[in-house]
């Protein structure tokens, strides 16, 4: 499903978006023609996902291999834990259960619900759990340096999926909807409606257009940060990589480890942060 999803984010790529994209990519590679002409070797960095073969028609990129990856590794740790409960829990069930039980009594907090906690927990902890494993994954060797052939030409047969624009696009799209679907289901349609088209005084009516192209632009920021972040871990570990191969690579590769991890906070919490702003009552609203 996540595979899926993450095809289908391309095609909500912004026009900007996509000619940045290819702008880059040609400039990466004349980069990278250069290097080899006066090398004769040179840094391989390229913007979008690899097609390493063809589905019925369908296909199959690297992040998108990575992805599937990811996805299985979750759930075969999910029916290992499983078979693992016990009522005297073990060391991993009982660190597993502290994490869940936090999670939830933050959220709980935040959203003032143990209702609506327990009925959003599912989904933060996914995305949380998701991209954590994705990006730590990762760093696994063959990453990015195991080669396959394709259409006469070498191209990783792994690669991060964060560092996929259409797998961050497309976890941002769940989580607009889930925010707006959220808004809509606790307040009602017209009361939520009302935040951002109000018609009470023009300064009402002006804030509530900002606060509807900021809640659009959302999109944006959600996947663009998240792909930013870890495309750039991945480049300039290549990049250090190449020219002091036996100094920096280590302690900068921990370093991006340790983003990874905040990354996956950082997008399961602005969810989280969303979802309060969406179920808050209007201004002038509020019940006491």
């Amino acid at each position: 499903m996540t595979g899926v999803l993450a095809q289908i984010g391309s095609f909500f790529t912004t026009p900007v978006a996509y000619a940045a994209t290819e702008a880059a990519e040609h400039a990466a590679e004349g980069a990278e023609h250069a290097a080899e002409a006066a090398h004769g070797s040179g840094i391989h960095v390229v913007l979008k996902a690899e097609e390493v073969f063809n589905l019925f028609g369908f296909p199959i990129t690297n992040s998108l291999i990575m992805t599937v990856i990811t996805t299985v590794v979750l759930i075969a740790f999910a029916f290992f834990l499983r078979k693992k409960l016990a009522l005297i829990p073990g060391k991993l069930q009982a660190g597993v259960e502290m994490l869940f039980d936090g999670v939830l009594n933050y959220m709980t907090e935040t959203l003032e619900s143990e209702k609506l906690a327990r009925a959003f927990f599912p989904l933060i902890m996914t995305i949380f759990l998701f991209v954590l494993v994705a990006n730590e994954l990762s760093f696994l060797p063959g990453v990015g340096s195991l080669l396959v052939e394709h259409m006469g030409s070498s191209v990783p047969l792994l690669r991060a999926p964060a560092a996929d624009l259409n797998m961050t696009l497309a976890l941002a799209v769940i989580a607009f909807l889930v925010i707006e679907i959220a808004g809509v289901v606790v307040l009602g349609f017209f009361k939520y409606a009302g935040k951002y088209v109000n018609f009470s005084s023009p300064v009402n009516f002006a804030v509530g257009i900002i606060e509807l192209a900021s809640n659009i632009g959302r999109l944006i920021s959600f996947s663009f940060r998240l792909f930013g972040n870890v495309f750039a871990g991945e480049v300039m570990l290549v990049v250090v990589g190449f020219f002091l191969a036996y100094l920096l690579p280590v302690p900068l590769m921990a370093f991006e480890v340790f983003v990874g991890f905040i990354q996956a906070v950082v997008f399961s919490m602005l969810t989280l942060f969303f979802i309060k702003l969406a179920v808050m009552e209007p201004h002038g609203n509020e019940s006491h």
